[in-house]
């Protein structure tokens, strides 16, 4: 088997604070899952990967980046028609495809607050490099036509921005991206952790800002549970009480990263000594 994976769930805003939180307190524990030989990031956890992957800050540097006003960011929000919109698109899929082609035609039915280029324009700002990294990063995706999950890395031919904006291309909140003649949504809509990806690693550690499944996407738990059964080690932290009310009610909102920020660091104590012995292995 291959050696240690790290994945970074789906999250939104939030996500992405809680993510960078949670690494750097562990970091601060003396762990530093920043070594993994495979990072896989979906929607909010593809901008931690690339961020963490490209090795231009330290994690108390990218950690203090988190506090920082959000300025260039756009806020967004899951209003209630649109929440229940993605409610019957589960009630009526039996695969994660068919609920991806659902919520593709609502992205591309949806008249969004930004255009394409505006919301790239929000990525670029918050990756800290515009290349790939040498070391391995896969960035999902999900076909907004066929509902397929897809990945992208460094020998993809596809620029890590326009990969990371399509990873967050949240359906009826921003804009699909178009790469190589297609529209893509969010890597998160497959299911909020695409552990799986993880196969064949022997130790893998999933952090997960949305821990729920459904009757169609696979929770990060049960992922981690097949991953486990298969003969990898497995480590599966999700938001506690304290970090899901730093969340709020909408994990878009950038208002909130900063608290989230504070409440993954918090939260990492609670974790680092099991996190430690399985990346010591």
């Amino acid at each position: 088997m291959a050696e240690a994976a790290l994945v970074l769930g789906a999250g939104g805003i939030t996500g992405v604070g809680w993510e960078i939180g949670v690494l750097h307190g562990l970091a601060e524990a003396g762990v530093d899952l920043w070594t993994a030989d495979l990072v896989i990031g979906s929607s909010a956890g593809s901008v931690v990967a690339a961020q963490i992957t490209s090795g231009k800050l330290t994690s108390a540097e990218l950690y203090e980046r988190q506090l920082a006003d959000p300025r260039g960011e756009i806020p967004g929000r899951l209003g209630a028609p649109m929440i229940l919109r993605y409610a019957r698109a589960i009630l009526s899929s039996r695969t994660p495809e068919a609920y991806g082609r659902k919520l593709g035609r609502l992205s591309l039915g949806t008249r969004t607050a930004v255009d394409e280029s505006a919301r790239r324009e929000v990525i670029a700002g918050r990756l800290l490099s515009h290349e790939w990294p040498q070391s391995r990063l896969l960035v999902t995706v999900v076909d907004a036509l066929t509902g397929e999950l897809k990945t992208y890395d460094k020998d993809s031919g596809v620029p890590i921005v326009d990969a990371v904006t399509a990873s967050c291309a949240v359906p009826g909140v921003w804009p699909a991206v178009t790469i190589d003649g297609r529209k893509w949504i969010d890597g998160g809509v497959h299911s909020t952790a695409n552990a799986h990806l993880a196969a064949g690693y022997r130790k893998v550690v999933v952090l997960a800002p949305m821990a729920a499944g459904n009757k169609v996407l696979v929770s990060p738990r049960a992922q981690a549970a097949r991953l486990a059964a298969e003969g990898a080690r497995v480590e599966v932290i999700t938001p506690d009480t304290a970090a899901k009310k730093a969340f709020g009610r909408n994990s878009l909102d950038p208002a909130r990263r900063a608290p989230a920020a504070r409440a993954g660091r918090e939260q990492a104590a609670a974790h680092a000594e099991a996190v430690a012995a399985l990346w010591a292995q």
